[in-house]
């Protein structure tokens, strides 16, 4: 026993040492899976057998493991059903259908046997969640072997995962296996699945999945036997003459892996020039199911030039946040919309090119911000979405309008004023189960993460940001970062205080609101008064423009911040001014010059911003005089 002590401290002195420039002891949970399962395709169901080896890096002696069930959760009854049944604004691809699923249709894991080491363990299962109490705990640095052998119904498609979606595809098979639950330096996560997102833990993947030798695959990994299944994955191949086929698949460093099949899948490939292969498996020759408008000659040029497209957003997206660090990425139709898997996607092919591009962009840009910075998305889903949310709106503004758009995030920005014009907004630091309505979900996430990036460019300046979100990806590449983990980066990259930000702007739902209350010259001089109208504080750019068309830009830090950003334009002349306080609701700029040379006066003309009334942002200086004029007895 005290041999064994000793070992687990020594590995554990390893797993915590701080190689990363992270700034705290970090360590992460590690978990193998040989996955073995048999499809009865017509019945829509697999018997499986499932090897977990399971390595607690952490400090801590675990007395108890979690699984997840997510098919549990596609029957009458449970939390998923009843959340969307009582939900304000229910998604509109669940709404009651869980609760309407005859007993055929619904999904379920059942196990039949869970081992610990060769021993028979004790467990329970409540809802989407298996509660394993151990034999033995699992000391530091231990690693355990668990055994299961399980049956599966897959349920027909209502949410990501299941069986003949709306466009026809047979099985979109994501989050189909007992998930072994993350621990971290919070504990446990076993989030009971109501249809949010997702946390899982680094390992590899040994999958053998067995099927009707009709079937089309495609996966996350590397087909192993791709000279006996053919379908585009070998250019010569010895198909075995029988009814099935065993598809092996293998996956290193990922946290999950997804899988979608289909009889009439038309499989084409890629290479993107120094970054993965791709892989693309569609519904070409089939009649369009719901297609619309799109004939299905229309639907299969789109996907035909889907494969450009998507190898220019990988070239940008490894050019400006980070390398693509796996050798493959495969784009698969199914499912109900866009959901992201590690190296691969399943989404919902009958669109339009824009649309389908579109779609294709914002999953993969997620291997960036899901795959392989692993964040806990259930709990900073503005995290996951949001930034994923800003750089696919930079990479759909390069494809298709060479990066000239003057404002990609406009439609965040709207999205998160309209939110809180509605007084239903809620802050991002709320878990992504627990908010209120599925709207106020989606602008926190997805809008709301996306305007918090823009903006912090704006504080610590363009050319920072942009070095701090490769140093943000390459810091914490495999590993699962939060919110604070990325402020620490970007701090070290702008030398500024940031924690004042994040706390105004993550934490509450505080709003910024900026104008200019008043303009006075005596002569020589004007001075310009600022007033701080909301109660979240920013650093402040103030441009005039002068009536000979020049212009000069006044810079005001706050205080807080400790530090200045760089300058943006180098074209137009700054003036550093002292610190705002936060605590002084005004300020004034001294301008040498009478008011009568200033043409306008504008508070972020850049507007990023998130400033909730921009109405008191501009002063138009004639229009300014012409009023004084009419207003003076």
């Amino acid at each position: 026993m005290k041999t064994r002590l000793l070992l687990s401290i020594i590995i554990l002195s390893f797993c915590t040492l701080d190689t990363s420039g992270q700034g705290r002891d970090y360590w992460q949970q590690e978990v193998d899976y040989e996955i073995d399962i048999e499809v009865d395709a017509p019945n829509h169901q697999f018997t499986g057998y499932q090897r977990v080896d399971y390595t607690n890096h952490s400090p801590d002696t675990l007395e108890r493991v979690f699984y997840h069930l997510y098919f549990n959760a596609f029957q009458p009854g449970s939390m998923m059903d009843v959340r969307s049944r009582t939900i304000e604004d229910p998604d509109s691809r669940v709404g009651d259908r869980i609760s309407q699923l005859p007993d055929d249709e619904i999904g379920y894991h059942h196990i039949n046997s869970l081992e610990q080491g060769g021993e028979p363990v004790d467990y329970s299962v409540d809802g989407t969640i298996l509660d394993v109490k151990l034999n033995e705990p699992i000391l530091p640095g231990e690693t355990v072997t668990f055994a299961m052998e399980f049956d599966s119904q897959v349920p027909r498609q209502i949410r990501r995962s299941g069986w003949k979606n709306k466009e026809g595809v047979e099985f979109s098979m994501s989050q189909w296996y007992p998930k072994v639950s993350e621990y971290d330096e919070d504990g446990w996560h076993p989030n009971p699945y109501i249809g949010r997102e997702f946390y899982g833990v680094f390992g590899s993947f040994d999958v053998k999945i067995t099927i009707d030798s009709s079937y089309v695959m495609g996966a996350t990994g590397h087909l192993q036997n791709a000279d006996e299944i053919g379908h585009g994955y070998a250019e010569t191949y010895e198909r075995p003459n029988t009814r099935k086929l065993t598809w092996h698949w293998q996956a290193d460093n990922v946290h999950d892996f997804m899988w979608g099949a289909d009889p009439d899948f038309t499989h084409r490939t890629a290479q993107v020039p120094g970054g993965p292969n791709l892989h693309f498996l569609y519904q070409a020759d089939t009649v369009a199911v719901n297609a619309n408008r799109y004939s299905q000659a229309e639907l299969r040029k789109n996907w035909e030039q889907l494969p450009e497209y998507t190898s220019e957003a990988f070239q940008f997206m490894s050019k400006h946040f980070g390398k693509y660090p796996y050798d493959k990425f495969t784009v698969i139709q199914g499912g109900d919309g866009g959901m992201e898997y590690p190296m691969a996607t399943l989404i919902t092919g009958n669109r339009s090119l824009g649309s389908l591009v579109g779609v294709t962009v914002h999953e993969l840009v997620h291997s960036w911000y899901h795959g392989v910075l692993a964040t806990n998305e259930s709990r900073y889903p503005w995290m996951d979405e949001g930034f994923t949310t800003y750089t696919s709106s930079l990479t759909m503004d390069h494809l298709f309008n060479n990066g000239r758009s003057e404002n990609p995030h406009e439609s965040s920005y709207q999205s998160y004023f309209r939110m809180h014009k509605s007084g239903r907004f809620e802050a991002l630091d709320t878990h992504a189960d627990h908010f209120e309505t599925n709207t106020a979900y989606g602008t926190a996430s997805y809008s709301t993460g996306a305007v918090f990036l823009n903006q912090l460019r704006y504080i610590v300046g363009t050319e920072t940001f942009t070095r701090g979100m490769k140093r943000y990806f390459d810091s914490w590449k495999f590993k699962h970062p939060d919110g604070r983990d990325f402020l620490r980066v970007m701090e070290k990259e702008s030398d500024m205080v940031l924690d004042w930000y994040y706390q105004y702007f993550i934490e509450s739902t505080k709003t910024i609101d900026y104008g200019i209350e008043s303009v006075l010259g005596n002569g020589t001089s004007t001075f310009v008064t600022l007033e701080r109208v909301g109660l979240t504080p920013m650093p402040i750019d103030l441009m005039v423009e002068y009536n000979d068309g020049t212009r000069e830009l006044f810079y005001i830090p706050l205080r807080i911040m400790r530090g200045e950003k760089e300058e943006e334009l180098p074209d137009i002349p700054r003036t550093i001014q002292s610190d705002w306080p936060w605590v002084n609701p005004t300020y004034t700029v001294a301008i040498s010059g009478p008011a009568s040379d200033i043409k306008r006066i504008e508070i972020d003309p850049s507007k990023r911003l998130a400033d909730i009334n921009r109405d008191n942002n501009l002063i138009l200086m004639e229009e300014r005089m012409k009023e004084a004029t009419e207003e003076a007895p």
